[in-house]
């Protein structure tokens, strides 16, 4: 493989843009003041304290500092499942069920990024039309920045900021691209998988991947033909994994109509309390443990890119006479 092509593989640098600076830098007062405004509910701080987050400005840690007395209250819920099935539109079904029961929702829709500009259309927000002109919902779009896993690391700060502003409930919906789409399984409280008739995923949920990460599985797009066979290809899924048969609730819905979607937010609420009989400590200990694999990962991409083809060539013709195996090469790379 050409070492050009190896370099796709590699994990992206969490930060591969430097900042733009903020007009002026804020300094932990102003911090703390904004953090007040977010808690008082005012949107406006809200989308400060979130785009000081997302880029990652000289702010930022000030914020996270200002924020932890206030972290751990929020429910985060993960949607993710492949393109197609309705993620966008069973999102915002479930958002106003939890609006008619007074919860206050957050929602981070995560949109897939060019690998040539790094942008993103930013497109779920369409899908949630609902939720557009609730005061007591707060929206956010994000790129993934070409991140695996469907996540980026701004994810979880943003979940921070969500949840120090006193939102009851968020929602983060994942980019959608199959079933390495995990990361999900590491922020969310609660994990809903989504699928839908016609999308082939009967074959692929009996193979490791989403399967294992679900709290709740549910076949989006009960109207149309196949559903059914769908729900029951899933349950038998279930059946043939020791110890998953009755511990995962399937749903069948119809996000359109909204029909089975108040037996999904049964679901969720269930699974939530199970998530909180945890405690706010161990649910935030799994985001930050995710948190620092991916800035590993980051710093060992970082390195192998400075490094440049030639380190990389002379290791490969090691590995190629047989004098060093590709996993003491990569001790070599590293340890360099």
């Amino acid at each position: 493989m050409h070492n050009r092509a190896l370099y796709a593989y590699l994990p992206p640098m969490a930060e591969s843009k430097p900042p733009r600076a903020p007009r002026h830098r804020l300094t932990e007062a102003d911090a703390q003041t904004v953090v007040r405004h977010m808690r008082a509910g005012e949107r406006r701080a809200i989308a400060t304290a979130i785009t000081e987050l997302e880029r990652l400005s000289p702010a930022a840690p000030a914020l996270l500092k200002c924020m932890q007395p206030y972290l751990g209250h929020a429910l985060v819920i993960g949607f993710t499942g492949p393109p197609g099935a309705g993620k966008s539109t069973l999102v915002n079904a479930v958002i106003a069920q939890l609006r008619s029961a007074g919860k206050t929702v957050g929602v981070i829709a995560v949109d897939p990024s060019s690998p040539v500009s790094g942008g993103a259309i930013l497109g779920d927000r369409i899908r949630m039309t609902s939720a557009l002109d609730d005061d007591g919902v707060f929206v956010r779009s994000l790129s993934s920045r070409g991140h695996l896993g469907g996540l980026s690391p701004a994810a979880v700060r943003i979940i921070d900021a969500l949840d120090a502003a006193g939102q009851d409930v968020i929602l983060l919906e994942t980019v959608g691209t199959g079933q390495s789409e995990i990361d999900v399984a590491e922020v969310a409280d609660v994990r809903v998988v989504i699928s839908a008739p016609g999308l082939g995923d009967d074959i692929q949920a009996m193979k490791s991947g989403l399967l294992e990460i679900a709290d709740i599985l549910v076949v989006n797009k009960g109207d149309r033909p196949g559903a059914e066979l769908t729900l029951q290809q899933l349950l038998g899924a279930l059946s043939i994994r020791a110890g998953m048969a009755g511990r995962v609730p399937v749903c069948k819905t119809t996000a359109t109509t909204g029909e089975g979607v108040p037996e999904l937010v049964a679901a969720i609420d269930e699974a939530g309390h199970k998530a909180e009989a945890q405690g706010a400590r161990v649910r935030r200990r799994r985001r930050a443990r995710y948190l620092i694999a991916r800035a590993a990962a980051d710093l060992i991409a970082q390195r192998i890119r400075a490094g440049g083809e030639a380190a990389l060539d002379l290791l490969a013709d090691e590995v190629l006479s047989g004098d060093c195996s590709p996993e003491d090469a990569a001790a070599k790379l590293l340890k360099d």
